[in-house]
């Protein structure tokens, strides 16, 4: 079984929300670092993009084994 769901518009969501999410990580680190409590918000960013990420990934996952019962 594949690591990544096959190529769909739910995948490319996938991948973009963890883009943000890996930035907002590292906003929030730089924000801390400099000592601005501004970062809770970029934490904050970070949950949410994250769980869409997750969602995205395992909506890909149920539509592709729908397909696969559907045609076997």
């Amino acid at each position: 079984m594949a690591l990544l769901p096959p190529p769909s518009p739910a995948r490319r969501l996938a991948l973009m929300a963890l883009a943000v999410c890996v930035l907002a990580v590292a906003a929030a680190v730089v924000s801390f670092v400099e000592g601005s409590f501004i970062g809770i918000v970029w934490v904050l960013l970070a949950g949410i993009s994250s769980n869409m990420a997750w969602f995205y990934v395992r909506k890909t996952k149920l539509e592709q084994a729908q397909r696969t019962r559907a045609a076997g």
